[in-house]
């Protein structure tokens, strides 16, 4: 599998010793990284855009003094940044219970200290393929809700009807406008939705 070559991984692990041998470790696989000393460190930067434009995933030592790795987690789950940041955990074995207990509320995974190179590196570039995945479905969703929102009220209607199966007379009926006037509107959602059939319409309404 070919590294992921534009994605970033932010180390956060108050052990100037780890920061700088999974820095290296990065870059010998060619991937972009950034240190943190702190919790509040990365924090401090990721509240003040905690928007992910990159692919991107974070390694978060659980036990750290001040805020601890899990009290940033929070913190990233609390800023939406779950799915689009996946974290990996780096722990030690008698945190394991709790890094679990953290995979079970959103984290990607955890990786036990010591852990093999070759096995984190994967599991890292499963992440920032996860974190890619991710950030293509929020921007599709959010071009889906665009062309939703460029929809009068009227043209609403007529879709959600057109979507239920109904044919143009009966939505006329329904709606108390000629067949005309429904063909017209019918006609306009499919251009401003991008679509050439119901069909299509419903399918890519299926998961508003």
């Amino acid at each position: 599998m070919e590294p992921v070559l534009d994605g970033k991984v932010y180390i956060v692990d108050d052990d100037a010793s780890v920061r700088d041998a999974l820095a290296w470790l990065l870059r010998s696989r060619r991937l972009l990284s950034e240190s943190f000393a702190s919790g509040e460190a990365f924090d401090a930067q990721i509240s003040l855009k905690p928007d992910i434009g990159v692919p991107s995933c974070v390694l978060l030592d659980v036990r750290m003094g001040g805020l601890s790795g899990l009290g940033l987690f929070d913190k990233l789950i609390g800023y939406g940044l779950l799915p689009t940041l996946p974290v990996i955990f780096l722990t030690g074995h008698a945190d394991v219970p709790t890094a679990v207990d953290a995979v079970k509320r959103g984290a990607f995974d955890f990786c036990e200290k010591p852990f093999s190179d070759n096995a984190l590196v994967d599991r890292i570039e499963q992440a920032l393929r996860a974190s890619s995945a991710a950030l293509t479905q929020r921007q599709q969703a959010t071009g889906l809700q665009a062309r939703l929102d460029g929809l009068t009220d009227r043209e609403r209607d007529v879709m959600r009807l057109v979507v239920s199966g109904l044919p143009n007379k009966l939505v006329a009926d329904q709606l108390d406008i000629s067949v005309r006037t429904v063909e017209v509107h019918r006609a306009r959602v499919f251009d401003k939705m991008g679509v050439k059939s119901a069909v299509d319409l419903a399918n890519l309404l299926r998961d508003v």
